[in-house]
């Protein structure tokens, strides 16, 4: 994508009522339609959404497609897409302006910033699909799924809030397995290296993002963990 598309779609985010973005990490002001300095911070029910339905949060969530999924499966939730590459976020929040899906907003930060503009308990569920799996040891606290992650995701969730891992990589897959197996207060609730192989748990998993239609071939398989922090 050349340079001048890229700040075409950055410039287009700023008249979508549906997208929120933090431009500094170090200082964490969000802002909203037209670039207006906004603070949603317990208030995304009731002043984005318009309701008190459950909120959940895709992380790392690309160009969206899960986040749609979701929100045309389950209008009863309210979905929020997460995202520090805006051009993506376009594609998605377009989409969910094309469509009305009034239950699908995206937040363009950086994840580690989340616990900024979420108040403690107001998040039901987070969904982390197909995260980069950082497979370098060095690069190990970067992973969605690190003590370091789950200790901001925590501050967030309601009590019993699930959270979701869908993945290609065995990697991450058994990393996740064991940041859990040490990490206090967190619970395995259902794990299957293979999730294609059987009936699918939840409906959900039958979604797919750009990323594993794009990659995934005949042989991979496709991870899967659920567990909370307690």
């Amino acid at each position: 994508m050349s340079k001048r598309n890229k700040l075409q779609k950055f410039a287009e985010l700023l008249s979508f009522p549906n997208v929120y973005e933090n431009f500094e990490a170090k200082n964490p002001q969000l802002t909203g339609l037209n670039a207006m300095p906004v603070d949603m911070k317990g208030k995304w029910a009731k002043e984005h959404f318009g309701n008190d339905n459950p909120i959940v949060l895709e992380l790392a969530c690309g160009r969206g497609e899960y986040t749609l999924g979701m929100a045309r499966m389950m209008p009863d939730k309210n979905f929020i897409g997460v995202d520090i590459k805006g051009a993506r976020i376009w594609k998605g929040a377009g989409i969910a302006l094309e469509e009305e899906l009034n239950n699908a907003a995206f937040l363009r930060t950086r994840i580690e910033q989340i616990a900024h503009f979420f108040a403690a308990g107001e998040i039901d569920e987070i969904w982390i699909t197909f995260p980069d799996p950082f497979l370098r040891k060095s690069k190990a606290n970067r992973r969605l799924t690190s003590a370091r992650f789950l200790g901001e995701y925590k501050k967030i969730l309601k009590k019993d809030g699930l959270i979701h891992l869908k993945t290609d990589s065995p990697q991450l897959f058994e990393f996740t397995l064991e940041t859990l197996e040490t990490y206090e207060g967190a619970e395995i609730l259902y794990q299957d290296a293979d999730i294609y192989s059987r009936p699918l748990p939840i409906p959900e998993l039958g979604l797919k993002t750009y990323y594993e239609g794009l990659h995934i071939s005949g042989d991979d398989t496709i991870k899967y963990v659920r567990f909370r922090i307690v």
